[in-house]
């Protein structure tokens, strides 16, 4: 026979178990991250690993453990997924709380084991816009909140690059951005951008004290995404980052009050952010002319 005051006891446990998860759910941390990264079809198998790899070595950095660690909260919360075109997106590391040595190792090392994927076309408004529910639903509760977008090539797939970045700005998501200056033809004689910087400042980033860590070759990527890495855990702390950088804020220096400007006072890319849809369109209509 069931006792008749079982069935509460049992929303009772129900209930608590409910109220745990809330509470985890609050957890504070200083910064929630999200790290998208390229493989489109201009990335070959050898310049996808030295991406990979510039992730994985970074969270080993001890520099970047201690930026982590210096924080008011001394954690971060941190998510990695892969990006080409439009509707290829994966994730690779879902929602992981670092906060020491052991976290930050464990988080590289499961980075690693995980193979990477490969796309096609470049669609950075489509990781935007795959990345904003993932900050909605990452189970923390942040002072900051950070996207952080690295690739070798303009938008091409998708819609309009900045109607996303602003949608973004708007939740209050600043966005950052790694441009990888790859002067070498791709694959498919897909044009190469050799100003992707400026691309990057006046169409991809925005928000308080965006800013873009130049990668200057793939074999660079390991320096800038470590520099890149400290500077958002910190809080663009000029002092804490590694020397060398190739570093370009989107208004001024964070130091400066304007700093705080949103995208719409930051410097216009001259040739239009719907360049890389126009280079696509030119490059597939001459494929098929010759």
């Amino acid at each position: 026979m069931i006792h008749p005051w079982s069935w509460l006891r049992g929303l009772i446990i129900l209930a608590m178990l409910a109220v745990g998860v809330q509470s985890r759910a609050a957890e504070p941390v200083d910064l929630e991250l999200v790290l998208a990264i390229d493989i489109s079809g201009s990335i070959d198998p050898d310049e996808a690993k030295l991406q990979r790899d510039g992730y994985v070595n970074a969270f080993r950095d001890p520099q970047v453990i201690h930026a982590i660690r210096g924080g008011i909260n001394g954690r971060i919360a941190v998510a990695y997924f892969e990006w080409a075109s439009y509707h290829q997106m994966h994730v690779v590391m879902n929602w992981t709380m670092i906060q020491d040595t052991a976290t930050a190792h464990d988080f590289a090392d499961k980075l690693a084991a995980v193979p990477i994927t490969r796309g096609m076309r470049t669609s950075i408004s489509g990781a935007i816009e795959y990345a904003l529910p993932m900050f909605e639903r990452s189970g923390f509760e942040p002072l900051r909140r950070v996207l952080d977008i690295s690739g070798d090539g303009p938008n091409n797939d998708g819609g309009l690059i900045t109607i996303f970045r602003d949608r973004a700005l708007a939740k209050g998501i600043t966005i950052n951005g790694l441009p990888i200056m790859n002067g070498r033809p791709n694959q498919w004689g897909f044009p190469v951008m050799p100003d992707l910087d400026l691309y990057f400042i006046g169409c991809v980033i925005g928000g308080p004290g965006a800013f873009v860590e130049v990668a200057r070759s793939f074999e660079d990527f390991d320096r800038a995404v470590r520099r890149k890495l400290i500077l958002e855990i910190a809080g663009l702390r000029l002092e804490t980052a590694p020397p060398g950088g190739v570093t370009r804020w989107a208004t001024s220096p964070p130091k400066a009050e304007r700093s705080r400007r949103l995208i719409a006072e930051q410097p216009a890319y001259e040739k239009g952010c719907g360049i890389g849809e126009r280079q696509s369109r030119d490059f597939w209509r001459n494929r098929s002319l010759n």
